[in-house]
């Protein structure tokens, strides 16, 4: 797998997950509102903010026909112009926000929709683009945002497996060198049942680039879960309460839960370790808690060893239980009192 580098950070199953906060259209066009969100994704322990970068005229056109109403999920009734009118992230933020980002010393970068947002965007020197996946299939934008020469993320959701392929063919020939892929199921919220997340596993052995999750459904777990089985990236959208409302809202983390994901993340990271069966460190005081053979009543020198007088009991310092067997009937050396540790010195042979 190729190294992959946000910002100097490395990006992999070698490292700690990378927890990108995604801003959206939660900031509800309020640039402080906005900014108090970075400033609170960073308390919590985000690796990095995302915001989109497009206008409604730049996604769809102003227009009441049947075609540009959306008629199903959290935006339903909703004409698209309108939506994307109301969520967009106007451009005359962006200096304040990447400002912001330098300030607070957290990485920011963008989704761009079209070429002149990819323009737009390199005003900011951002240090990579995210490509979204009603976008994956925009083969023109994939190519161009590749010529820039950025670290560039593609979320795959509603991508079949050959879209997946042309969107990675057409990055690498338009020039990008660090790729990763975002497994991603389009639906908002999306029930934990349908993520799949066993798909990781299989792009990361497929298309050998580091993959991640942008994860759609209520709460942490599922993003939690992905970390063990590849997940080198964790995307979720976030809001500073969702009953402030906003076009994202519902399916956004508050601060206190992104703290969660973060800690949890990069705790299911560290659990990994490598697959091993020596004794851990910290096992070694446990040790004495082992059964182990123990005279629970007093035997005479000569006396025979019987299953009345020798059991295997709690604390470890006496024969480990396995021998039981091969102890019983030999005879005392010595005298044992009640409460002796069994040891070969005081059998005889």
């Amino acid at each position: 797998m190729k190294s992959f580098k946000i910002s100097g950070r490395e990006i992999g199953t070698d490292n700690p997950p990378y927890i990108i906060a995604e801003l959206s259209g939660n900031h509800n066009g309020d640039l402080e509102r906005a900014l108090m969100l970075m400033e609170a994704a960073k308390s919590a322990g985000a690796d990095a903010i995302k915001i989109q970068t497009y206008t409604a005229d730049t996604m769809t056109l102003d227009h009441d026909s049947a075609d540009f109403m959306i008629t199903e999920g959290p935006w339903s009734g909703r004409n698209l112009y309108d939506l994307y009118r109301e969520a967009h992230t106007p451009w005359e933020w962006h200096g304040a926000l990447f400002n912001k980002g330098r300030e607070l010393g957290i990485t920011m970068f963008s989704t761009p929709f079209d070429t002149t947002s990819v323009d737009f965007l390199e005003n900011f020197n951002v240090p990579a683009y995210k490509i979204a996946s009603f976008e994956a299939t925009d083969i023109s934008l994939i190519s161009y945002v590749a010529s820039t020469g950025k670290p560039m993320i593609i979320s795959t959701g509603m991508a079949n497996l050959e879209e997946i392929e042309e969107a990675l063919d057409a990055a690498r020939t338009g020039g990008c060198k660090q790729l990763a892929l975002l497994h991603c199921i389009s639906g908002y919220p999306t029930p934990p049942e349908q993520s799949n997340l066993r798909t990781i596993v299989d792009m990361v052995e497929r298309f050998g680039v580091t993959v991640g999750l942008s994860d759609h459904t209520l709460g942490t777990a599922v993003s939690v879960s992905a970390v063990p089985l590849g997940a080198s990236i964790i995307e979720k959208h976030f809001t500073m309460l969702r009953a402030d409302g906003g076009p994202d809202a519902a399916f956004s983390l508050e601060p206190a839960e992104l703290s969660t994901l973060c800690n949890d993340c990069r705790t299911a990271w560290s659990a990994q370790g490598t697959a091993s069966y020596e004794r851990k460190s910290i096992e070694e005081s446990s040790l004495v808690f082992r059964r182990s053979l123990y005279v629970v009543k007093d035997i005479k020198a000569g006396e025979a060893l019987t299953n009345d007088n020798i059991r295997a009991i709690r604390p470890g310092y006496g024969l480990p239980p396995k021998y039981l067997s091969d102890v019983l009937g030999r005879m005392a050396a010595i005298d044992l009192p009640f409460g002796s540790a069994l040891s070969w010195d005081k059998i005889l042979s």
